[in-house]
């Protein structure tokens, strides 16, 4: 038995770095955007490259494990040497891999780092969009949570009929959506929805799913639509949840931020992490809140996860306040 099954994308990320980049800021209607601009036809010198794993299936599985909980992924590889690498990766990470073969190319990003070390990323979804739910071990899913990263395509049909199994055996389901699946709005996300324990998604991917507003009442409205518990991050002003009764809000530290691709899936699995610990959303928020934060002071979306002792030793030292009202 699996305390949680990870559902989702699994790629290769190649980080390059470079100088020769322009940060463009522009306004609109919703407020303020940054560009980033390469100049055209030029060949443009790489500083530094780098080659690590990513894909929400594969950081929330890696940061399960090592936060002590026994964990599975399941997704759709390639069959490439880029697909290998990830296997290996898993398996080194001690995550069982429940992974579907195809004729087809692995998934595969490149992540352009930029002036203010945000990302941009350009991804390639291959075969993780091409997951059949007839392709899927359901002997094997012994578990008592499913975490469903966001998935399109294919996919996306095989995670409403997952949470169909999820409801059949009991599983709970937390689901994290990307802006991919927000933009296409409540009725058609509400399928899983419905059936949802535990919702974890951004402010911006939040105001695409149920429209603007301040975030306690879009975690009202998300609510509404069926997840036990919400939670919206909001970068550098916290995050806050939601549990039908009570908002929770967890403030940040004043922190260096080197780059922030696998924030959200560190925030997201600590959360559910923490929840399984202790039953706690005050918990559970500080230990989302720990592991984003080590993950954004450096490179990469896996190699500065948690352990489940780091990040109590690290609250010791650095707590973060919740604050809690009706």
């Amino acid at each position: 038995m699996y305390d949680v099954i990870s559902v989702g994308s699994a790629t290769l990320d190649v980080f390059a770095k470079t100088k020769f980049s322009e940060l463009i800021k522009i306004m609109d209607s919703r407020g303020e955007t940054d560009l980033l601009a390469y100049p055209t036809g030029a060949k443009i010198l790489i500083e530094d490259l780098e080659f690590t794993t990513g894909g929400g299936g594969t950081n929330t599985a890696v940061a399960f494990s090592r936060m002590g909980h026994k964990v599975a992924w399941l997704g759709k590889l390639g069959n490439d040497e880029n697909s290998e690498f990830i296997l290996k990766d898993l398996k080194k990470e001690k995550v069982i891999p429940l992974a579907v073969r195809g004729n087809i190319h692995g998934g595969y990003s490149i992540i352009l780092d930029s002036i203010e070390h945000d990302r941009t990323i350009l991804a390639y979804k291959g075969a993780n969009d091409d997951l059949e739910f007839s392709e899927v071990p359901l002997k094997k899913l012994k578990t008592r949570w499913f975490y469903f990263s966001s998935m399109l395509g294919k996919s996306f049909q095989t995670l409403e009929k997952l949470a169909l199994f999820a409801e059949k055996n009991k599983i709970k389901i937390a689901f994290n959506a990307s802006s991919y699946l927000a933009k296409k709005g409540a009725n058609y996300l509400k399928n899983i929805l419905k059936r949802t324990d535990l919702f974890v998604l951004n402010k911006e991917e939040a105001a695409d799913l149920v429209g603007e507003g301040e975030i306690q009442e879009l975690l009202k409205k998300i609510n509404r639509l069926g997840p036990k518990i919400a939670v919206i991050t909001d970068g550098k002003k916290g995050a806050a949840a939601f549990d039908g009764k009570r908002f929770y809000t967890a403030l940040p530290h004043n922190i260096r931020v080197v780059e922030t691709t696998g924030a959200g899936d560190a925030f997201a699995a600590s959360f559910l992490s923490g929840w399984l610990k202790k039953k706690s959303i005050e918990f559970a928020l500080k230990m989302a809140v720990t592991n984003a934060e080590s993950v954004i002071q450096h490179h990469g979306a896996k190699n500065k996860l948690l352990t489940y002792k780091e990040a109590l030793r690290i609250l010791k030292k650095a707590p973060v306040r919740i604050h809690v009202r009706p």
